[in-house]
């Protein structure tokens, strides 16, 4: 019986990973003259911010400034999500409400921080729905180590075995398994491998089927 969900958010409850990307690659560019490929990209799904600043500079070298960059990256994501809002899955409102409806608990397990995963989930008009909140900070250890989901089911009082994760990344999944959750894959940019889909309970195409699958 499932008594609890926990979500990831970007790739899984919001459209946002190919915007971020989009805003990543055109700032590498414009002031570090570099290129960045969406292969590069999506090694960066499902790590915390304070994991990047290897990546990057063993990409660019031990002189790129990753602070600035980070800064840039937040500051056009930001002024982007003001004017047209968030990109929000299909499906995301429906399975919220029908997870609601079955009084199962709702939480978010996500490697952003809490100032910029509130934000979101404001602009969007889905943080109501949430019963607790585990971000970048409130965790030692990121995905994929189990802790933040081990964290987001204590915090919902239930049982790990009694509740659903939602992931998009192989970081996630890696994170929701370890946990020893009911592991479901929404894939977004990144399509899951045989090893992947052996971690998964089901693997789903869309928020609709994951609210079938509930049901």
């Amino acid at each position: 019986m499932i008594l609890g969900a926990v979500f990831d958010m970007d790739g899984l409850m919001f459209d946002t990973e190919k915007l971020t990307y989009t805003l990543q690659k055109k700032i590498v560019r414009e002031f570090f003259g570099a290129d960045f490929s969406l292969e590069q990209y999506k090694q960066t799904i499902g790590r915390r911010t304070a994991d990047l600043p290897l990546f990057f500079k063993k990409l660019y070298g031990s002189d790129f400034d990753f602070d600035k960059f980070h800064e840039r990256c937040l500051t056009a994501f930001e002024d982007y999500t003001q004017n047209y809002g968030i990109p929000v899955k299909d499906g995301l409102f429906e399975l919220l409400d029908e997870l609601k409806r079955k009084n199962i608990k709702i939480a978010l397990a996500t490697s952003t921080t809490r100032k910029s995963a509130e934000r979101a989930l404001k602009i969007a008009g889905v943080l109501d729905y949430f019963d607790a909140l585990i971000c970048a900070e409130d965790v030692k250890n990121g995905k994929p180590d189990p802790e933040p989901f081990l964290k987001a089911c204590r915090q919902l009082g239930v049982n790990p075995r009694e509740c659903l994760a939602l992931e998009d990344s192989f970081n996630g999944i890696r994170s929701a398994r370890g946990a020893g959750t009911v592991t479901v894959m929404v894939p977004d940019l990144i399509e899951p491998t045989n090893e992947i889909r052996k971690m998964c309970f089901e693997v789903c195409a869309d928020l609709y089927e994951v609210k079938n699958l509930i049901q």
